[in-house]
């Protein structure tokens, strides 16, 4: 195997809502890239890992067919292809092995806002546009009803305006791209977020052992999107009450304070939010001189 097919490949969104979020991913698990001329593929630098800048929907065919060794991709778009795939017999040749704290919506079904609405066997006979008519296809078979799929590529919003469509299946995050077309939601289709897909075709030792890696580090970067590390002073007899107070925390770091029989230093990583009632209810138990610090990485 000549150097290049031993470099890892993973393919990523070339533009769109999942891109930002998976550059820095990857970025702040140490992976250093240089970009070509057409900003399509990128170099590590620092380890044998390449980018591949892609449409989304064209991710999960790349990992499928072992030109990429691993994907970031919305579930949405994973359920898209594997429906497709099986609905024509094709086999799936990826597995779904993390799920992201980034790129979550839904997909929902939605309605114009001066229609008329009650259950989904109103949606019998209907029309419904949608880019993602597998899944919607799908869902309508289990909900046994009868409805038109319309196939539409973009602005899926507009296709009841236009009269092609008496419903809409759309992503939504906010819903504030329904409400400015006069649209309400009335049925959540599915849940989706980033996820990480990598190939079932063989790898090679040397390449498992760097997409072992890479994984090991993404763990450790998003165990602690959230988590702060706390430092502070507390009476030994309050020592209890403040290990209580400290949220998501393991057993915390205790310390004696030099010349201070009475105090104890206490530093702790909290795994949730840090919120400021929660260093009032810590100075309210006694502690003092706190100090909250971001974690960037950890490995466990």
């Amino acid at each position: 195997m000549d150097k290049a097919e031993q470099r890892v490949k993973i393919a990523v969104q070339k533009s769109g809502r999942l891109t930002d979020h998976s550059l820095d991913l990857l970025q702040r698990c140490g992976i250093k890239f240089s970009k070509n001329k057409d900003r399509l593929f990128c170099y590590g630098e620092n380890m044998p890992v390449d980018l591949l800048l892609v449409r989304d929907d064209d991710i999960p065919g790349l990992v499928s067919d072992d030109i990429c060794d691993l994907g970031i991709v919305g579930l949405n778009v994973i359920e898209e292809k594997r429906l497709g795939w099986s609905r024509k017999m094709e086999p799936v040749r990826f597995e779904q092995i993390r799920t992201l704290d980034f790129g979550h919506c839904r997909l929902v079904i939605a309605m114009p806002d001066e229609a008329d609405f009650s259950e989904l066997s109103d949606l019998q006979g209907a029309r419904i546009a949608t880019s993602h008519v597998e899944v919607l296809r799908h869902f309508l078979e289990c909900e046994i009803v009868d409805a038109e799929i319309v196939y539409f590529s973009g602005a899926v919003e507009i296709a009841p305006k236009l009269g092609k469509a008496d419903f809409i299946c759309d992503l939504v995050s906010t819903g504030a791209t329904l409400a400015a077309n006069q649209l309400r939601e009335i049925h959540s289709v599915l849940e989706s977020t980033a996820t990480v897909i990598r190939t079932r075709a063989r790898i090679s030792a040397f390449k498992m052992e760097w997409i072992d890696k890479i994984l090991q580090r993404l763990d450790g970067v998003l165990q602690v999107r959230e988590s702060k590390y706390i430092m502070l002073h507390a009476p030994r007899s309050a020592l209890a009450e403040i290990t209580r107070l400290l949220p998501g925390s393991e057993a915390p770091t205790v310390m004696p304070l030099e010349g201070c029989d009475d105090k104890v230093a206490v530093h702790a990583v909290c795994r949730e939010n840090v919120f400021w009632e929660t260093l009032e209810n810590l100075k309210s138990a006694g502690a003092t001189s706190l100090l909250v610090l971001p974690v960037e990485k950890m490995l466990f």
